[in-house]
């Protein structure tokens, strides 16, 4: 016999039943209270058609989608232990709380890391570590502007990576610009443009221009110059970042979704209310290398010298040749270049992006690293990461392969209240970071949560230098691959200096010493003309 003829008999057992006892007893009719709404929905359940477990298991299989919708807390706050919780397992989650909150961020009992697993890195020391640098007061500082630029920034060695109001709630952007501000460090506002929340606090902000030029577009969505100047010479912007690409969806372009999209947003992004809005997956204002370059050179003129670099996650790796190509012809370089990695982050992205697109961060960066010095260009242009960079350690490995400094987004975000309750691209966040909801937005107080993300951009950089003293360095530029050990297989170490060797500086300049795994990359006839 079926469940669900069950269930018809049952109801009808149980309502014999009531009828009968009240025969003897009438207070039991009050019980049809819950019995008869029950019978009801079990009744609905046998005759809808599109859930199968809910037509073939009436009532009781309403239980399933119960569990299934709270299967992400049970799994987090029960089920996961410390190293297993994705995007980013407890120990890193509770590593930035403990420092936004100013609490003691040590552990005891040791790593509950596993050691011999292949794949685990570790900062090599020093038996002549340098003197504890705890106490610092003012942090090291990375000049960004090359030949070109008129008017260089000094920037922090950790900053906020890109994340857009409409993305964000003007709540979270106010706390995260507070923070910046309070710290020294800038903020940079994805793709999504320039918002009154970015600037009332007055803390430093990379300005994102991305494909659909928000801020800076015409009615039929490509750039106009007018609009991004009057965007660029504002005081707080401090440096211009093209996006090409991001992590977790890189060729795709981006959504906002139309319940997010209010008249608030739209007026600032300069598209219509109401209506989801997407980035194209290209730009629309250059279609090649060349003519790139001079895209980079009309920004910064009409910014008047601003740093100008760009965004990318490394794909085709022709692509990235083809771009220092054109930086040689044209002469013209981006003061900074930012690499996203296939494991960054984002609000919405299709699965297939998310987790089988784009080149991870480590390789990326090394690539680009090295292709910049094989070109010689590496000393003119600064070097920026971005893509789960919670911990002092992650710094020091990105530093240590050829980054300058880094961006972090999601530490950010938990610096100022996020749970990881992935429901960024729902608009239902709870506790306002990633909503435009009203209600929800208002739980986050700004005041509180910027001293926070201040806080935890501190207590991570003062990590990041004590490593750097541990290895016995008296600065972060010091660092190099061999300083990187990775297990390679349960019997196998290496330095990253041994996996992923360094280029010789114009090595890609001269035919005669351009290394056997660069050669299918050049167009010889053009380097060399």
């Amino acid at each position: 016999m079926k469940v669900r003829e069950y269930f018809i008999i049952i109801s009808i057992l149980i309502t014999a039943a009531v009828i009968l006892i009240a025969q003897f007893w009438f207070p039991i009719v009050w019980s049809f209270l819950l019995i008869v709404p029950l019978i009801i929905l079990g009744v609905f359940d046998v005759f809808q058609t599109k859930r199968t477990i809910r037509r073939n298991f009436p009532l009781i299989g309403r239980f399933r989608y119960m569990l299934e919708s709270i299967r992400p807390e049970i799994m987090q706050y029960f089920v996961e232990t410390d190293t297993e919780g994705r995007p980013l397992n407890r120990i890193l989650r509770s590593l930035v709380y403990r420092r936004a909150k100013g609490e003691n961020d040590t552990v005891p009992f040791g790593t509950q890391m596993d050691l011999y697993h292949s794949g685990y890195e570790w900062l090599e020391h020093s038996m002549y570590a340098k003197n504890n640098p705890k106490e610092i007061e003012e942090f090291p500082r990375l000049l960004i502007g090359g030949k070109d630029c008129k008017q260089p920034y000094s920037s922090s060695l950790l900053n906020i990576s890109a994340m857009s109001f409409g993305s964000l709630s003007k709540n979270a952007v106010l706390a995260l610009n507070k923070g910046a501000k309070m710290g020294n460090f800038a903020h940079n506002t994805g793709e999504g443009a320039i918002s009154q929340y970015h600037l009332e606090h007055g803390g430093d902000l990379i300005w994102q221009v991305g494909t659909g030029y928000f801020g800076c577009r015409n009615e039929d969505g490509t750039f106009n110059d007018t609009t991004f100047r009057e965007n660029a010479i504002k005081p707080e912007v401090k440096m211009i970042e093209i996006k090409l690409s991001q992590g977790a969806k890189p060729g795709h372009g981006g959504i906002l979704p139309a319940s997010k999209n209010t008249e608030e947003i739209a007026k600032i992004r300069h598209v219509k209310p109401g209506i989801a809005v997407h980035s194209p997956p290209s730009h629309s204002a250059f279609s090649n290398p060349i003519e790139f370059m001079y895209f980079i050179k009309r920004l910064r003129d009409l910014s008047e010298g601003k740093p100008i670099g760009f965004k990318l996650c490394l794909g085709r790796k022709q692509e990235f040749m083809d771009f220092c190509e054109a930086m040689i012809f044209t002469g013209i370089q981006p003061d900074f270049i930012t690499v996203d990695g296939g494991e960054g982050g984002t609000g919405a992205a299709p699965v297939e992006f998310s987790n089988s697109m784009g080149m991870p961060l480590r390789e990326g960066l090394i690539f680009v690293h090295d292709t910049l010095v094989g070109f010689g260009l590496r000393k003119d242009i600064k070097v920026i990461v971005a893509g789960k960079i919670i911990s002092g350690f992650h710094m020091a490995r990105a530093i240590s392969l050829g980054a300058d400094g880094c961006n972090s987004a999601r530490a950010m975000m938990l610096a100022i209240g996020c749970i990881q309750a992935l429901q960024c691209n729902s608009n239902t966040c709870p506790v306002g970071v990633a909503t435009q909801n009203k209600s929800l937005v208002k739980g986050l107080v700004v005041e509180d949560k910027a001293p926070r993300a201040k806080r935890y951009h501190d207590a991570t950089i003062h990590s990041f230098l004590e490593l750097v003293a541990a290895a016995g360095l008296n600065e972060p530029s010091d660092l190099t691959r061999d300083h990187i050990s990775k297990r390679v297989g349960l019997y196998n170490v290496k330095t990253y200096q041994d996996i992923y060797p360094y280029l010789e500086e114009g090595c890609l300049l001269d035919v005669n010493t351009i290394p056997a795994d660069y050669k299918k990359f050049f167009h010889l006839t053009r380097i060399m003309s």
